[in-house]
């Protein structure tokens, strides 16, 4: 039985670029569409779950959602980009268009260097590429960390084992962004 992460692509230009990612430390990942039956996202027993990021907004008329039944499964899940958006969003964060379009580098201060930023120095640069932005919290998540534009760039809930970040680890314009990837695949989802 292969050790297992399903990628949910929501229509990121980034989706193929983070399954790499995660091919090169030897772990088996999937990629299905963001609106995959259950049945389909859990047959083979995933370890992780990692949301995409994607071209459209999360309070669009046509926002791209999963089957929300995901989050209760008690699987990792990261979201990436939009996938960040969509979790805030599910859990009633609040997410709105930015006063500033991000889009190239950013300079990312991590806030707490737990799990999910472990071993990683406490500024980092990272490639933002999103025009909403997190404006306040679900319950239950904390704040991991943040840059000059975007207040919220990473949060977690660790009790539901759902972390998300603003920024895309996948490319290689993200400093130490493999590290932040394999953090999550080896010590949140125990590949």
């Amino acid at each position: 039985m292969h050790q297992t992460l399903i990628i949910l692509d929501f229509g990121s230009q980034y989706t193929q670029l983070i399954a790499r990612r995660v091919r090169e430390k030897k772990v088996f990942c999937k990629i299905l569409p963001y609106n995959a039956k259950l049945e389909e996202i859990t047959e083979d027993q995933p370890l992780g779950i990692i949301l995409s990021g994607s071209p459209a907004n999360v309070y669009g008329p046509k926002a791209p959602i999963p089957d929300l039944r995901l989050f209760d499964l008690g699987i990792p899940v990261l979201g990436i980009c939009y996938g960040l958006q969509l979790i805030a969003h599910v859990f009633k964060g609040k997410v709105h268009r930015s006063n500033k379009r991000e889009y190239g580098f950013a300079e990312l201060s991590i806030e707490r260097q737990e799990d999910f930023f472990s071993e990683l120095p406490s500024k980092l640069t990272c490639w933002m590429s999103h025009s909403d932005e997190i404006r306040s919290l679900p319950k239950g998540f904390v704040k991991l960390a943040h840059t000059l534009n975007a207040s919220i760039a990473s949060f977690a809930n660790r009790a539901k084992k759902i972390y998300g970040v603003q920024f895309h680890p996948e490319v290689v314009h993200t400093q130490r962004g493999t590290q932040i990837l394999t953090n999550f695949m080896f010590q949140i989802c125990d590949c």
